[in-house]
């Protein structure tokens, strides 16, 4: 338990073993943030009892320690990758080419936190220019996903970070312990 959290619970333990020795108000006012209290008490420790995935690759770790994100979470049986973003350089037309460098990567995450492809659950992709983009992605997806398929979500938004992205990747994963 880390140290944050340890205050907040002494406190209420004081309030609730001695409640003559705070005024009405605070006990009114306690009585109706209680329950909210203890919910984000029970959440505050989740990534501490985590495996925290962060990217192997020097620059990006530190990008990510920058922005404050990992690469994957993994909480019990369940897997969350960060999004990944599919992009075009400079020259390329064909988009399959970017969509096969970010599912590589996704691979590679799934792998440093104990899963495979087989293991994907659920898929959102935020795509900039949804109609053009579909058949390439779908392609390339289709090569690393086989059945069972699973959900996916496709969105289309207006841009992405960095701006030669075209497709951010969102996944899900759920491993036998």
């Amino acid at each position: 338990m880390s140290q944050a959290s340890i205050a907040p619970k002494l406190a209420i333990q004081f309030i609730l073993l001695y409640p003559n020795r705070i005024g009405t108000n605070s006990m009114k006012i306690f009585t109706l943030f209680a329950p909210l209290l203890l919910i984000s008490f029970a959440h505050a420790g989740a990534r501490q009892d985590s495996k925290v995935v962060m990217d192997s690759d020097p620059e990006e770790a530190k990008f990510q320690a920058e922005w404050g994100y990992a690469s994957a979470i993994r909480v019990g049986d369940t897997i969350y990758l960060s999004g990944v973003v599919a992009g075009v350089r400079k020259g390329e037309t064909d988009l399959t080419l970017g969509y096969d460098r970010a599912f590589q990567r996704i691979g590679e995450t799934l792998k440093s936190a104990g899963a495979s492809w087989d293991d994907v659950i659920d898929i959102t992709t935020f795509h900039t220019d949804l109609t053009t983009q579909m058949p390439a992605i779908v392609a390339v997806k289709n090569r690393y996903i086989k059945a069972p398929f699973p959900t996916w979500t496709a969105i289309h938004i207006a841009r992405l970070i960095p701006a030669n992205g075209i497709t951010e990747i969102k996944i899900v994963a759920k491993v036998s312990r």
